[in-house]
């Protein structure tokens, strides 16, 4: 849902050829599989493409390919600074980092919770900030 939702903000800004979105689990548990129904029935609320998203499982070239590597929750953060190369560990932030006041705090997998709506909804607030920050960057 991130990716789709990001991708649609590079998108209504013209940035698409200049920015990469793709989103990388830090387990294996879901490779190869399509988004979870629940966040499909979100996409499709508003209008977002998944872009044939399958899941995959976040790679060493990841962390030198993307200038950014965006966690939603603390076990997430754990983990990918766990795998990171040390160079690369720099890149790695939480959701949450840019907004007013919710630095630190996560976005809880809704794959757990079916809380799919308020998932989109903290990402709505969160995702425009980086935005801002990929734009001043």
């Amino acid at each position: 849902m991130a990716e789709a939702m990001f991708y649609q903000l590079i998108k209504d800004h013209h940035l698409e050829d200049q920015v990469q979105v793709s989103s990388a689990a830090t387990s294996n548990y879901e490779i190869g599989n399509r988004p979870h129904p629940g966040a499909k029935k979100i996409l499709r609320k508003y209008h977002l493409d998944d872009r044939g998203h399958t899941a995959r499982q976040i790679t060493t070239e990841d962390y030198y390919d993307y200038d950014l590597i965006i966690g939603m929750d603390e076990q997430n953060l754990r983990d990918l600074r766990r795998r990171a190369p040390q160079e690369c560990i720099s890149k790695i932030h939480g959701i949450n980092d840019l907004v007013p006041g919710k630095a630190g705090i996560e976005i809880p997998d809704p794959w757990y919770s079916h809380k799919f709506q308020d998932t989109y909804n903290d990402l709505a607030q969160a995702l425009p900030y980086w935005l801002d920050y990929v734009q001043q960057n």
